[in-house]
């Protein structure tokens, strides 16, 4: 093997594994899910009231990055501060994966999800 291949076997090695401890749990995210389902719905579809989004099949890495913002105060909302404050990395990807792998019911203007 060659320097430059040994070398690029080593950065494919750490990129795969430090891509693999940014994964979450779907069966630990629908445990944790249980505070959510009173304003997200139990599958994150919502509870009927619009002012609640709907958090079902939304890609995952926007959902975690909402609710880092939301415990950082980057994104402004006391309701999903105090959610957020409690949760660790690992229960905001456990989360995110949850919601990420319902069915969800949103739609864009023509009624197409």
């Amino acid at each position: 093997m060659t320097h430059r291949a040994a070398l690029l076997a080593i950065a494919l090695t750490f990129s795969l594994s430090a891509g693999a401890a940014d994964v979450g749990d779907i069966e630990a995210g629908k445990a944790k899910s249980v505070v959510c389902q009173a304003c997200h719905g139990a599958d994150g579809n919502g509870i009927g009231d619009p002012q609640y989004p709907l958090l079902a099949g939304q890609y995952a890495d926007y959902l975690a990055k909402a609710l880092h913002d939301y415990k950082s105060g980057a994104r402004d909302n006391a309701i999903m501060k105090g959610f957020a404050s409690t949760l660790s990395d690992q229960d905001m990807l456990d989360l995110a994966a949850f919601f990420s792998g319902q069915t969800t019911k949103l739609r864009d203007l023509q009624g197409i999800h």
